[in-house]
């Protein structure tokens, strides 16, 4: 039995140059680039409308594409009776408290044991609306909220608020530096031109706007919190990063453990043990996409992140009438 697939999308600007290949593999990520070459060999991708089938062809920015494709229907994900931590869930919509090394949706390196195959157990007819109602995602090790459609109606309206920046999202982090004053990192995102697996700051990326300010400082860090205009993926992450400021314990951008003078074995351990970004999604807020109600959550940082936090401020108590500042 075999299913009609149509996909749909706008090449970026930040894409010009790239083979037609490789940029609907970013494109559509739920797809192996070796897939989609077949499929442009095969005649079935359209770019502006025009068939193309030569997968080195190279994109220029803003062509429209389109996929139209017959799968054999295949059962690509499974139920798996995995625990999810439900903090309100009605006909329409699922909110969870994810913790730390669930990975959110199947992919390379993890095809199960994910937030999606947890969410077809739980609510089996979920199956039916795409991504089993997942709108947004958290990385494996980032902790905290996230809101998912249980109806294709639900998914259409969340999708359409977050696209207009609808959905507040607020987080907690631990970034390294004695960071003064709060702002905002209005800087394009895309991802990297030869770390495909990471994003990166770039002139012709998608729109990535941070907020944040500070909530405490300790040696040779600050606790913040931010608020995303945008959700690229890494994005605060990334934007941390990009002034100078990365995520305490992030292992991709740069936030491996930088202990101050004069630490304690015991700062040094916990610092030593917290082996993730130190990031937690600690409110949501969103009009509900079927009332219309205005809903809004709040998630405690984890323990992991209260040891931490309690680690720092032990610190800073003990070196304080050293510090300048």
């Amino acid at each position: 039995m075999t299913k009609q697939l149509q996909l749909t999308a706008q090449i970026q600007l930040h894409q010009l140059g790239q083979r037609l290949d490789q940029a609907l593999a970013e494109c559509f990520p739920d797809y192996s680039r070796s897939r989609i070459k077949t499929w442009i060999e095969q005649d079935l991708v359209r770019v502006n409308g025009q068939i193309v089938n030569k997968p080195r062809e190279k994109v220029y920015g803003d062509e429209q594409i389109l996929i139209e494709v017959e799968l054999e229907e295949e059962n690509r994900f499974v139920a798996q009776d995995i625990a999810l931590n439900i903090v309100y869930e009605d006909d329409d919509i699922l909110v969870i408290n994810k913790p730390k090394a669930f990975v959110v949706h199947p992919g390379a390196g993890n095809p199960d044991g994910t937030v999606l195959n947890a969410l077809l157990y739980h609510c089996p007819q979920i199956a039916e609306v795409p991504r089993a109602g997942i709108v947004h995602r958290l990385d494996k090790d980032t902790t905290g909220l996230m809101v998912v459609a249980k109806t294709i109606p639900a998914q259409t309206r969340l999708v359409y608020a977050l696209q207009k920046r609808r959905i507040t999202r607020e987080y907690e982090a631990v970034a390294y530096g004695i960071m003064t004053k709060g702002g905002t990192v209005d800087q394009p995102m895309a991802r990297h031109a030869a770390k495909r697996t990471q994003m990166a700051v770039h002139p012709m990326g998608k729109p990535a706007v941070t907020h944040y300010r500070v909530m405490e400082r300790f040696r040779n860090y600050t606790r913040l919190r931010l608020r995303l205009e945008t959700g690229r993926t890494h994005q605060i992450r990334v934007h941390m990063a990009y002034i100078a400021h990365p995520l305490l314990g992030d292992p991709v951008y740069g936030g491996r453990p930088r202990p101050p003078k004069g630490a304690d074995e015991a700062f040094l351990q916990v610092l030593r043990h917290f082996q993730r970004q130190a990031l937690h999604a600690v409110m949501l807020r969103l009009e509900h996409p079927i009332s219309g109600k205005e809903m809004e959550w709040h998630a405690p940082v984890p323990d992991d992140f209260v040891e931490l936090v309690n680690a720092l401020k032990h610190d800073y108590e003990q070196h304080k009438d050293e510090l300048d500042y």
